[in-house]
């Protein structure tokens, strides 16, 4: 089986402007012409090219992050080369026959193609997603939670899922949250969906947390725990200074990637 490789179509100055939505939520024109070191007209064209992608949104005289999330089958093509090579350093640290609890996110489906050459791996999953990717391992046993099935990305919620969750104790955890604050919470948008990562943090021995550099200072809305829960951090780029004492005082590996460009 063979993976789509398609990316979302912009520049490397769009996807700095992007980053720069991203982190602060929204950006003025101006600023983005400092800071990129071109004309405002110049910027202006970025954006349109941006907002074609759907990927933000237009104000006057800036630029801001989408109200809602942005799509699937759009994000899962953002900074896909820094959440490959993260994958990668994940599955360093799973040794085979290990058991793993992988959330839904379009960072859990660059881990399972990262894990498709282990042997005898346990994994309970809630990403419909990720099937495909995992079963084509005969020596995988896979278990996909029951819960309600969300059509816009097939991502599984629901009392029913937490409490299949509940009856297993696995080897790892890797979560791949929306934001990480500067103060060490973990953070995302769905209620429903933090419900179920929240269980599988409960019931696993170690919790990795795989973060790509967009991630830290992002916003969120609703918490799902704090970096004193996580026993490693895999990330492309040094966190903010802000983060390292938390790493520190708990003991968190730190796991820096080195995406291929």
């Amino acid at each position: 089986m063979k993976k789509n490789k398609t990316e979302i179509q912009i520049n490397p100055r769009q996807k700095q402007i992007l980053e720069m939505v991203q982190l602060r939520g929204s950006v003025s024109v101006e600023d983005l012409s400092e800071k990129c070191n071109v004309t405002p007209q110049t910027i202006r064209r970025d954006i349109d090219r941006i907002c074609e992608q759907g990927l933000v949104q237009r104000y006057h005289g800036g630029v801001s992050a989408l109200s809602d999330l942005v799509p699937y089958e759009k994000r899962k093509h953002l900074f896909q080369k820094e959440k490959q090579a993260i994958a990668q350093l994940v599955a360093r640290e799973i040794p085979d026959g290990a058991s793993i609890f992988l959330d839904f996110g379009s960072t859990s489906e660059e881990i399972a193609w990262a894990l498709r050459d282990h042997k005898k791996l346990r994994i309970i999953t809630n990403d419909l997603n990720l099937l495909p990717i995992l079963c084509a391992n005969p020596s995988f046993l896979v278990t996909i939670t029951g819960g309600d099935v969300r059509n816009r990305d097939c991502g599984i919620t629901g009392d029913m899922a937490i409490a299949m969750i509940r009856q297993y104790r696995v080897d790892y955890v890797v979560i791949s949250l929306a934001a990480v604050d500067l103060d060490g919470t973990l953070l995302d948008f769905d209620l429903q969906e933090i419900r179920v990562v929240q269980a599988m943090i409960e019931n696993s021995r170690k919790v990795f947390l795989a973060a790509d550099h967009s991630k830290f200072g992002h916003n969120g809305v609703v918490r799902v725990g704090h970096l004193a829960d996580v026993h490693a951090l895999f990330t492309d780029r040094q966190p903010p200074d802000e983060i390292l004492p938390y790493l520190s005082e708990h003991n968190i590996a730190l796991h820096i990637a080195k995406p291929v460009d």
